[in-house]
C-alpha cells in the first residue's frame, strides 16, 4: 500500500510536469519541470524496488539521467548576476 501511494505520487508528478508544458506554464528547459520529473521517477523508483518491474525499472533510471542532465545544462549555462547586468547596461 505505501508503495503504490509513492508510485503513484511519483506518476502524478511526472504527468503534471508533461501538462504543464503542453499548457506553456513551465519551459521544458526549466528548473521546475526538470525537478518534477527528478522527483517523480526517484519517487516511481522507489515504489519500484519494494514491487519490482524491470521495464519501469529501466526507464525511470533513463528518466532520472535525462533529469539530471536538463538540471546540469541549466546549472551550467546560468550566468553570474554581475555579468548579466554588464551585458544589459552595453
Amino acid at each position: 500500500m505505501f508503495a503504490d501511494i509513492i508510485g503513484m505520487s511519483g506518476t502524478f508528478l511526472v504527468v503534471l510536469a508533461f501538462f504543464l508544458i503542453q499548457l506553456d506554464k513551465v519551459s521544458p528547459k526549466g528548473l521546475v519541470y526538470n525537478l518534477m520529473n527528478l522527483i517523480g521517477a526517484i519517487l516511481l523508483l522507489i515504489s519500484l524496488c519494494i514491487n519490482f518491474n524491470l521495464a519501469s525499472f529501466v526507464i525511470e533510471i533513463f528518466w532520472i539521467a535525462a533529469s539530471l542532465v536538463g538540471l546540469y545544462k541549466l546549472y551550467k549555462n546560468r550566468k553570474p548576476q554581475s555579468a548579466q547586468t554588464k551585458s544589459q547596461v552595453a
